[in-house]
């Protein structure tokens, strides 16, 4: 298992049920350890997963299809 982080801008304003919901799909999702947003700057998602597993990419492409604009940031 090899795990590292990822951070995401959320383009969209959510509310917080919402940040809730993308953090839970994402925390189902194979490979992902983590999904969290700040709670001070509520644009940005923290992701740990594990790179043996799935990649940026997919992770990218799965909030992206939830209807929302996203890019990675660190």
């Amino acid at each position: 298992m090899h795990v590292t982080d990822m951070v995401m801008h959320i383009d969209n304003t959510l509310a917080e049920g919402s940040r809730r919901n993308v953090e839970k799909a994402l925390t189902g999702s194979r490979g992902v350890i983590r999904a969290h947003f700040n709670d001070r700057r509520p644009h940005l998602m923290l992701v740990s997963y594990d790179t043996d597993s799935t990649s940026s990419f997919e992770i990218l492409a799965q909030v992206a299809g939830q209807q929302l604009g996203v890019e990675r940031v660190g």
